[in-house]
């Protein structure tokens, strides 16, 4: 019996903290995770080298010895601050196993991080040598380890865990926090729990292998982990999505099967990349979350890849990430969707009262289920407004069909009120986007004495395009109701995005 299965199935006398009496030890979130991993199997695809699964159970003992080295305790905060790489994953699980993973952006300012790792009372840190010296104040005394504690010597003994299914797996930042810092609160069940659902309907097996060209801080990345390395999958690791290409070639040469975007990823494959015309057979499925991607993108996405399954999907970080998905054989008669519950998790929609609506009616989403989290740390009051009676407050906005199928009218927060109407940005964005010489748009509202809120359209074209301002308000006056037109429009060269790849909008209200 190798040593992995050994400490897997060791006796205690500690009562597990869900079922109490004597019981054999439960299984970390990480040894979890790791189970179906054959030892020879490829786990991590880099440019420059394959980490099998073996190798990456070593990397992730060498990070734990490393972190006891230093003297850092068991459910201490551990922050991690490197590029997607095997050293990020190793210390992600490193963390998962015996202590609390806080993920940090690597584009965040240094004074950020500093209050964010001073608020979230991280105890060590596990930080990328080229990232030490623009870090160097963020994290103080605090130990620390890099990317050599991987290289040389005897794989050191794996070390018990002794983590309980309700203790916090992770602490992960909400996108945006740079007034007020949000820290959603994962539970080890909560992530299990999510990953099983994910698995199970997108159907994942141990010959899946993943292009990631998300960040694994950001929850929808790290969800791209959790259910590859769960069925003893793969990720294949790409960190330059600024050029599409540099992705397309790496999922052609590594053969990988799933690709896993946010809308401007799909905006940019779309109409600003080869992606429709190139041949990729290895391809049979597509995530697309983070955002709405307009139905005009989903049919092209459709027609791009005809051989890949194209999965819809709904999350929120306060959900560990998804939350709904639409079967891909429904895309021809429920577009726009984003479906309904995934396995496990419960969706409805919602008055003010949190009395369900009728079919038709505009409600707030509501979700209820394992992977919703139990709240934000250290806010007690944001925890009430967010997750009252354990249920999960999303903030957006949507009707339900007939059929129970749910489609988001916009968020809360980006709706525009304009001359006494309610206008859904969402609406606007995929109006402009059937013009096919565009590869973005966003709309934002801005104060106006007149109409409370003016409407601006930014839009960034193909390269080449000649498409003008006024051709593009003439197609959205013919597409659109007269109080949803734009006032203005604003061709740009890029939309700004968050660290997540979404579109920030409140980085284009500030350049207004």
């Amino acid at each position: 019996m190798s040593l992995w299965v050994y400490r897997r199935l060791t006796v205690i006398s500690r009562p597990k903290s869900d079922l109490g009496g004597t019981l054999l030890r439960q299984e970390s979130t990480t040894e979890h995770l790791l189970a179906a991993g054959a030892a020879d199997a490829p786990a991590i695809i880099e440019p420059k080298q394959v980490v099998t699964y073996s190798q990456l159970r070593a990397d992730i003992a060498r990070v734990l010895a490393a972190l006891d080295d230093h003297g850092v305790h068991p459910g201490s905060r551990v922050a991690i601050l490197a590029d997607n790489s095997t050293f990020w994953v190793a210390s992600y699980l490193a963390a998962l196993h015996r202590h609390v993973a806080v993920p940090f952006s690597t584009k965040l300012p240094a004074d950020e991080v500093k209050r964010l790792a001073d608020w979230a009372g991280c105890d060590a840190v596990a930080i990328e040598r080229r990232y030490e010296r623009r870090y160097a104040e963020a994290f103080g005394e605090r130990p620390r380890i890099n990317e050599t504690v991987l290289t040389g010597g005897q794989t050191p003994p794996w070390p018990e865990s002794e983590v309980g299914l309700d203790d916090d797996a992770a602490l992960m930042f909400t996108s945006g926090t740079t007034a007020r810092p949000k820290a959603v609160r994962v539970t080890n069940r909560n992530l299990r729990a999510n990953t099983a659902s994910i698995i199970e309907y997108l159907g994942l097996r141990d010959d899946d292998r993943m292009l990631v060209v998300l960040p694994f801080f950001y929850c929808y990345g790290a969800s791209l982990l959790h259910t590859h390395l769960r069925v003893g999958g793969s990720v294949a690791l790409c960190n330059t999505f600024a050029f599409p290409e540099t992705a397309l070639e790496m999922l052609d040469r590594e053969q990988c099967t799933g690709l896993a975007g946010v809308p401007s990823t799909y905006q940019l494959l779309l109409r600003a990349s080869s992606f429709a015309s190139r041949q990729l057979p290895s391809l049979r499925h597509l995530q697309q979350a983070g955002g709405k991607l307009p139905p005009v993108l989903i049919e092209e996405l459709i027609a791009a890849q005809p051989q890949a399954r194209v999965f819809v999907m709904y999350g929120q970080t306060e959900a560990t990430a998804r939350l709904s998905y639409l079967p891909p054989e429904l895309l021809g008669t429920k577009l726009g969707s984003i479906g309904r519950g995934i396995p496990g998790v419960e969706l409805a929609v919602v008055d003010e009262r949190g009395e369900p609506v009728g079919p038709g009616v505009t409600g707030e989403i509501i979700a209820s289920g394992e992977n919703i989290s139990p709240g934000y740390l250290g806010d007690a009051e944001a925890t009430r407004e967010k997750f009252a009676d354990g249920k999960l407050r999303t903030g957006d906005l949507a009707v339900r069909d007939t059929d129970g199928f749910i489609f988001i009218v916009d968020r809360l927060a980006d709706f525009i009120k304009s001359w006494g109407n309610r206008v859904s940005s969402q609406e606007i964005e995929a109006a402009a986007l059937r013009l096919t010489d565009l590869v973005s748009a966003a709309a934002v509202g801005v104060p106006d004495p007149d109409a409370g809120e003016a409407i601006v359209l930014f839009v960034v074209r193909r390269a080449g395009s000649a498409l003008s301002e006024d051709e593009i308000a003439a197609h959205l006056r013919a597409s659109l109701a007269k109080h949803m037109v734009p006032q203005s429009i604003r061709l740009i060269d890029a939309l700004p995005l968050n660290e997540n790849g979404k579109v920030s909008k409140a980085r284009l209200r500030s350049m207004l």
